[in-house]
């Protein structure tokens, strides 16, 4: 889980405390939004999760 809150940390430049609540987010829940934008930057974040060892997928935002 510490690790999980380092990568968003390190790649996302959140918060000590924002990431701990998106780790625990995706600990109690399965998922968190931890970006939004463009497709072509979110399937960069994407590669780069998995480049960490991390599960992620990118979906649609609703409107």
């Amino acid at each position: 889980m510490s690790y999980v809150s380092y990568v968003f940390r390190s790649y996302f430049g959140v918060s000590a405390e924002e990431a701990e609540r998106l780790m625990l987010q995706v600990h109690n829940t399965g998922k968190a939004v931890v970006a939004t934008g463009n497709r072509e930057a979110m399937e960069r974040h994407v590669e780069a999760m998995h480049g960490y060892g991390l599960w992620a997928t990118l979906a649609k935002a609703d409107s």
